[in-house]
């Protein structure tokens, strides 16, 4: 729902009545992940996108569908190589779509107005909502913001909702989205129940320690990618903002000294980058010593083979053990051939995508894992046959998709 968090906001203060479709889970390749969604209202105007186009119409459809009659469910999306034309990811992946209508007074409106309000102001919360678990609960909805409190209810009472604000909050702190299993009594007691995250988070940081011209590059695809860039550096006449435009800030001071105070000030979370550009062992052992001792995302140093060997002694020296050492990436980024800044940055962006994600950076082709990470999928799998309905792989029973109904 946050990719398109602008728009429907908008859509949510002039009280239109819409459709939301959300995948909540993902089986195999597939395009985008858990939280992309599509709204349609009445007219039929649709907001996002779910699959670039596999399912769009169908999806379109069963939100039309939802709010004519006010039961929303989750749909199962699958493909099978015997009708590369039917309903499906032709990726041979296998979507679950959660519909929920949101009409005029339903109750998941005020919750998904609440989330996209602080999504807006640049403040925390997430919406966490019912996708699997009894079938009076599933869609209900519960918004949780960075200080604890929350708005909505799952259905369940108290003791859950309390439960699950809990949870939901940890994620939230994390900055991630995703699902979260917990039982209908709260913590594990009861029956299943997974809850589908989607977290409202300002952007991951990336701090660049070392104001020379990879620093700029590094900068410029840094906030491409959606950080928020700070360049440090320790000298008056480099760090200046004219020389780094790609960077949300520049700041003059010893970077061991900042990080030091960014992080006393609560400023960096396990989603943050560390890259140090300097390769000059008075800033970069200092501030190194400490990035390596704190929960950080990435921490990178540049420098050639001979730099490293000379730093990681320099390291050891500190007091820095080697469960430490083994976090640091140096000599930094991946070995793309590059050159340039340009180049070095791509390399260096390359790197700390594939360790946000957990990826080999190995070249895909001639490869046999996954495009796209596989998500833990729930229920069963379903094919799609030539006559464009789906069968249940496990118990052969034909129908369109599997469909949990929202509010029966």
């Amino acid at each position: 729902m946050l990719d398109i968090a602008g728009p429907l906001r908008g859509w949510c203060a002039e009280r239109r009545e819409f459709a939301l479709a959300t995948v909540v889970a993902v089986s195999g390749s597939a395009p985008r992940g858990p939280g992309a969604s599509l709204a349609v209202d009445a007219g039929g105007t649709a907001l996002g996108s779910l699959s670039g186009g596999c399912v769009e119409s169908a999806v379109h459809e069963l939100c039309l569908d939802a709010l004519a009659s006010g039961r929303g469910g989750v749909h199962r999306f699958g493909y099978s190589d015997d009708d590369a034309f039917a309903v499906g990811l032709t990726c041979g992946g296998i979507l679950d779509v959660l519909v929920t209508p949101v009409r005029g007074q339903d109750p998941v409106r005020p919750v998904l107005g609440s989330v996209l309000d602080a999504a807006a102001g640049g403040g925390r919360a997430a919406l966490a909502r019912v996708v699997s678990g009894p079938p009076g609960q599933l869609g209900r909805a519960l918004a949780v913001h960075a200080g604890g409190s929350w708005e909505g209810g799952l259905g369940g009472g108290a003791a859950l909702d309390r439960a699950a604000a809990e949870r939901v909050r940890a994620m939230l702190l994390a900055g991630r989205t995703g699902t979260a299993e917990l039982g209908t009594a709260g913590g594990l007691c009861g029956e299943p129940l997974t809850l589908l995250v989607e977290s409202a988070a300002e952007p991951p940081r990336l701090i660049v320690y070392g104001a020379i011209d990879f620093a700029s590059a590094l900068a410029r695809i840094g906030a491409f990618l959606g950080h928020r860039v700070t360049v440090c550096d320790a000298r008056p006449v480099f760090a200046t903002p004219e020389r780094f435009p790609g960077a949300d800030e520049v700041v003059v001071d010893w970077p061991h000294r900042h990080l030091a105070a960014e992080r006393d000030a609560g400023r960096l979370d396990p989603r943050t980058a560390v890259c140090v550009l300097t390769h000059d062992a008075k800033f970069d052992v200092p501030v190194l010593a400490l990035a390596l001792r704190l929960p950080l995302a990435y921490v990178g140093a540049m420098g050639s083979r001979r730099t490293h060997a000379e730093r990681t002694g320099r390291l050891r020296a500190e007091g820095v053990t080697e469960a430490e050492l083994a976090r640091l990436r140096s000599p930094i980024g991946l070995d793309l051939g590059g050159r340039t800044p340009e180049e070095t940055a791509v390399a260096i962006a390359a790197e700390l995508t594939a360790v946000r994600h957990g990826a080999s950076a190995v070249p895909l082709t001639g490869g046999l894992s996954p495009l796209h990470h596989p998500f833990a999928p729930f229920g069963t799998k379903v094919s799609v046959g030539k006559d464009h309905t789906a069968r249940n792989v496990l118990d052969d029973q034909p129908g369109r998709h599997e469909r949990r109904v929202v509010g029966e």
